[in-house]
């Protein structure tokens, strides 16, 4: 049976998967509690929900040729999406509204992964 080629959509959605993978056994190895991952909602997603002590972090996963690339493509909206689905998230989970909330970047390249803990603050 012949296998049809990827397209460049099919392939990076697979990369990003496999980033995601990465970073939830990363985050796990510096004690967080992995809460969820690809969590998505009408106003917005977030590639991973993770706890650690008292603190709800939603962190946004980059996968680039490098992690400057990567940084730079967490932009402005992709923040707000990202907020309004952490409050989407809040509102289900009666128990989250006691903990504190981070936001996160992930970045990766090719050969490195940054962690940029508190990466931006929530503006509501």
């Amino acid at each position: 049976m012949e296998r049809r080629p990827q397209s460049n959509r099919q392939k990076a959605q697979r990369l990003g998967h496999i980033a995601e993978w990465v970073c939830a056994n990363y985050l796990r190895t510096k004690g967080y509690s992995i809460i969820a991952r690809r969590f998505k909602t009408k106003v917005g997603e977030v590639d991973i929900i993770a706890r650690r002590r008292d603190v709800l972090v939603f962190v946004e996963v980059k996968f680039r040729q490098t992690t400057d690339e990567a940084i730079r493509a967490v932009t402005p909206a992709s923040q707000k999406r990202i907020g309004r689905a952490a409050q989407a998230f809040i509102a289900r989970n009666g128990d989250a509204q006691s903990l504190g909330v981070r936001y996160d970047v992930i970045a990766m390249g090719r050969w490195r992964l940054v962690h940029l803990r508190d990466a931006w603050r929530d503006k509501n």
